[in-house]
């Protein structure tokens, strides 16, 4: 399982377990599970998906170290 937290200007989305979180990343669309390498990347416009959820960004951060998966995203409020 992977301790998930996505935060954006306005408030906490989502705080909670979840066993994988889809990121739209820079150069493609990637999947974390759990036991994922640590990564720090930059997320373009598109959509997180985290255990049947999903959630339109305009863009944002993912860093992921030891199961821990912080998200900081600006929201596309359309």
């Amino acid at each position: 399982m992977l301790k998930l937290k996505i935060v954006s200007p306005e408030r906490v989305e989502f705080i909670g377990t979840v066993e994988h979180v889809k990121v739209p990343g820079m150069r493609g669309e990637f999947e974390i599970l759990t036991d994922h390498a640590p990564i720090i990347s930059s997320l373009q416009k598109g959509t997180v998906e985290y255990d049947g959820q999903r959630l339109d960004v305009l863009g944002g951060f993912v860093a992921v170290q030891k199961n821990e998966v912080s998200i900081c995203v600006e929201m596309d409020e359309d």
